[in-house]
C-alpha cells in the first residue's frame, strides 16, 4: 500500500545558489535579491527540513551582514572563497557543492527546491527525480534561466513575474 504525503506534510529542503540569482537580479534589474520572499515560496507551507545558502567570498565589507541577514531568515551559509588565477581569471561556484549536497539530503526529503537558473544542474535534477523518488521544484529568473532546467524540473517558478523577490539597489552617488 502507497501512503500519499499531503503537501503540507511534504519535506523540503531547500538548495540556493546566491550568485546565480544575485548576478540576474542585479543585470536585469538593478537590484537585490529579497531572499525572505524567495525562502517562504520555496517551502510553501510544508515542512522545512534544511535550507542551505551557497556564496561565494568576495571580500566586500557588506557580506558579513548579508552572510547574517541569511541565517536570520532560516538559511544554513556556506561559503568558499573566490579563486583568482595567475591569468587574473577569476573563478567561483558552488555547481559540484549543491549537487552533493541535494544527493546526500535527498532521502530525507519529498521535495528538492533547487534555486538556481543554471543548466548545469539538469542532470541533477534528473538524478534526484529518477533515483531518488524525489519532487524536485527550481525557482530562478526566467528570462536567465536554462530552458530545460524548466522544462525537466517538476515546477518553476519564475522570479520575473512578481517584484516582491527584489529590493531596490541604493543609487551610488556621482563619483
Amino acid at each position: 500500500m502507497v501512503v500519499q504525503v499531503t503537501q503540507r506534510e511534504q519535506r523540503v529542503g531547500v538548495f540556493v545558489d546566491v550568485q546565480n540569482l544575485y548576478y540576474s537580479a542585479k543585470h536585469l534589474y538593478n537590484s537585490k535579491v529579497n531572499f525572505n520572499e524567495v525562502l517562504k515560496t520555496a517551502v510553501a507551507g510544508r515542512k522545512l527540513t534544511r535550507a542551505i545558502a551557497y556564496t561565494i567570498r568576495a571580500e566586500m565589507k557588506e557580506e558579513a551582514t548579508f552572510y547574517h541577514a541569511l541565517t536570520t531568515i532560516g538559511f544554513e551559509v556556506k561559503t568558499k572563497d573566490l579563486q583568482i588565477f595567475f591569468s587574473g581569471m577569476k573563478k567561483g561556484d558552488w555547481d559540484i557543492g549543491i549537487a552533493m549536497d541535494a544527493i546526500e539530503i535527498a532521502p530525507k526529503l519529498d521535495v528538492v527546491v533547487l534555486i538556481s537558473g543554471d543548466g548545469d544542474f539538469v542532470p541533477l535534477v534528473q538524478h534526484l527525480k529518477r533515483a531518488l523518488g524525489c519532487r524536485v521544484e527550481a525557482i530562478a529568473f526566467g528570462s536567465s534561466a536554462s530552458g530545460k532546467l524548466k522544462e525537466e524540473a517538476d515546477h518553476f517558478t519564475d522570479l520575473d513575474q512578481n517584484k516582491k523577490y527584489l529590493i531596490k539597489r541604493a543609487e551610488k552617488a556621482a563619483e
